[in-house]
């Protein structure tokens, strides 16, 4: 039988839903979903095999403007964004996620100039749809991406499934003949370590999300697994000031005891497997500058 594969970048605004949707076209829960923006800060590869086709998705960190205010230090930004451009030129194909409920931004406007420029095919998914309720906001949207010279668009919703099919329909018939490159079964390449610290990193961003949105990481150190069948996984969460680590840990411990428990949960219900989950938080202002955190998430520490 031939087959087919093809790399698709999915790139966009921060909070665009680009981590919901890969959740949803993988049907698992890869990439963690948070309110905030520059939740995603690594490439996560989602991988989705139908049939003779095998689409394996790059879920990239969310593209802002330069001359925007975001979370994290300039080094930490420019490295994102770095991340996300250049998974659109290795990749097959660009698939370009638009909140549809916000329409066309200037920051919006910033990324269609750019993919302009870029001789690459490319596809338009407007999200969100669920949420707008006259059907003439989005005919006006298509229309005037349309004019811009982007003739595939499709309308999408991430967290109901509408219009997801159809999507993939399309990215598999544009698909080049090739050989696949992982199991068909196979959802995922991150590892599970890494996978673990974004688990409770999610948990983190949804618990003190007012306090500390991005002055976090979270690091797994230690992954003993028993002969019963458990784990044993020991993490430090990293903060930059002695304030924000008494917010984590919140009054008489409660606070981090309440994040431990959630993240445990999340963590052994997606690995089957029974977890004792144990966490430390440490002071470091100057772990955004740690080359070691960017090579781990596959970050280009020098870009610019």
């Amino acid at each position: 039988m031939k087959t087919k594969c093809a790399f698709v970048a999915m790139v966009g605004l921060p909070n665009s839903g680009k981590s919901t949707l890969i959740n949803r076209i993988v049907g698992g829960k890869i990439s963690i979903v948070s309110r905030k923006a520059q939740t995603t800060r690594f490439r996560i590869i989602g991988i989705k095999t139908v049939e003779d086709t095998q689409l394996v998705f790059i879920d990239t960190p969310g593209i802002f403007s330069s001359n925007k205010r975001s979370g994290g230090t300039k080094k930490l930004n420019r490295a994102m964004v770095n991340a996300a451009w250049s998974a659109g030129a290795d990749a097959d194909i660009t698939l370009l996620v638009i909140d549809a409920y916000k329409g066309i931004t200037p920051e919006l406007e910033e990324i269609l100039a750019s993919l302009k420029e870029r001789d690459q095919k490319t596809l338009i998914a407007l999200n969100k749809v669920d949420l707008i309720s006259k059907k003439e906001t989005l005919l006006h949207l298509v229309q005037k991406l349309s004019d811009d010279g982007f003739q595939t668009i499709y309308m999408i919703s991430a967290l109901d499934g509408t219009g997801v099919n159809e999507l993939l329909s399309s990215l598999s018939e544009m698909s080049p003949e090739g050989p696949w490159h992982y199991p068909a079964d196979q959802l995922t390449t991150i590892n599970e370590r890494l996978w673990a610290a974004e688990i409770t990193r999610e948990v983190l961003l949804d618990l003190v999300h007012e306090e500390i949105p991005y002055a976090l990481m979270v690091e797994t150190s230690q992954w003993e697994l028993f002969n019963n069948g458990s784990v044993k996984i020991s993490q430090t969460i990293y903060v930059e000031k002695d304030s924000q680590k008494a917010i984590i840990l919140g009054e008489k411990g409660t606070k981090i005891k309440q994040i431990n428990i959630q993240a445990r949960k999340s963590i052994q219900t997606s690995l089957g497997i029974p977890v004792h989950l144990f966490l430390f938080v440490k002071v470091d202002e100057n772990w955004k500058r740690n080359k070691e955190h960017y090579t781990s998430w596959g970050l280009d520490f020098n870009a610019t």
